[in-house]
């Protein structure tokens, strides 16, 4: 049997805020023995649903392709997409630097800007773009006070505590209604280009069927489109905000599974 492992982490700002070290290491063990005996998925085209700890890196590559720099240099498949419909009609995300306790909360930026929430989606609609100083002067706009300001690099815009708002079904509801699909607890590689939204990385965790999940699955590659991925999401209701980007369970319809 090869040899499979799992993890468990918490941050936070406050130490009251933080589970305990026990529930943590119960909760690696024991998802580290579910991934026992993983078995290779067949190729298809199925619904992919996203791990809490793996979607928020869906939030990322959105994050990405807003970014002022990124719209400036005109290397974002979003460049044209700006206040227009990319999300199903209930997605909203949220970038919030005044969240109490938030691990990236701040009253200012790395520019001195104060700072302030932004619905970056709202029922779907992209309506802003993440800026500092520099790529709001190259765009023509004003900044929204988006600066991050490393020790030894000039600002450049970054998010703050980055999140998309829960929907209205459970994880299980989001699941039960999936013939066949893939639950990704795990995600390996970088392949993602900005440039075209083009998405392929290699994935882990337990196949759907029949509302189900039933073995193990390693070793397979997901891949999409994130232009078609975005506006294929539902999300469940099981927010929490545990990192600094954060989303619910979510599920992309239409994705490719490629196994053996």
């Amino acid at each position: 049997t090869a040899m499979e492992r799992d993890y468990e982490y918490a941050t936070a700002v406050h130490a009251e805020d933080l589970p305990s070290p026990e529930s943590l290491g119960a909760s690696a063990g024991e998802k580290a023995v579910r991934r026992l005996n993983p078995q290779k998925a067949h190729s298809a085209q199925v619904p992919i649903v996203y791990d809490p700890r793996v979607a928020n890196s869906l939030l990322s590559h959105l994050a990405n392709a807003i970014s002022g720099t990124a719209v400036a240099r005109g290397t974002t498949f979003l460049a044209d997409k700006l206040n227009e419909k990319i999300f199903a009609e209930g997605i909203t995300i949220t970038d919030d630097p005044l969240r109490f306790r938030g691990l990236r909360s701040k009253s200012f930026d790395g520019e001195g800007i104060q700072t302030k929430p932004h619905d970056v989606v709202d029922g779907g609609t992209l309506t802003t773009w993440i800026l500092d100083l520099r790529s709001s002067r190259q765009l023509g706009l004003d900044t929204t006070g988006h600066a991050t300001r490393g020790t030894s690099s000039p600002p450049s815009p970054s998010v703050t505590n980055f999140y998309m708002a829960p929907g209205e079904c459970s994880p299980k509801d989001l699941i039960d209604g999936i013939e066949n699909g893939m639950y990704v607890t795990e995600l390996i590689g970088m392949g993602v280009n900005g440039v075209t939204g083009d998405y392929s990385r290699g994935a882990s965790g337990f196949w759907i069927n029949k509302g189900e999940l039933t073995y193990s699955v390693s070793e397979v590659t997901i891949a999409g489109n994130l232009i078609d991925m975005f506006a294929n999401i539902t999300a469940a209701n099981d927010l929490e905000f545990r990192f600094g980007t954060n989303a619910p369970t979510l599920c992309v319809e239409g994705m490719t599974v490629a196994g053996k």
